[in-house]
């Protein structure tokens, strides 16, 4: 079963949308154009919504070598 984590390598400012597309299996651009469209429509409430989920979501784990 796949984990949802924030991304470590794919992150502009929290890693949360670069997860949320590993996890969904498409491009994190079009998280990011969605999470924009949702914080324009919602007067904002995208960006509480980032700040949870930057927060509840955890890191991804670091890749041992």
């Amino acid at each position: 079963m796949q984990r949802l984590y924030r991304s470590r390598t794919d992150r502009i400012l929290g890693g949360v949308c670069g997860g949320l597309s590993t996890y969904a299996d498409i491009d994190p651009n079009i998280i990011r154009i969605l999470w924009v469209a949702l914080t324009i429509i919602s007067v904002g409430i995208g960006v509480v919504a980032y700040i949870v989920a930057w927060i509840l979501i955890p890191e991804e784990p670091e890749k041992s070598q």
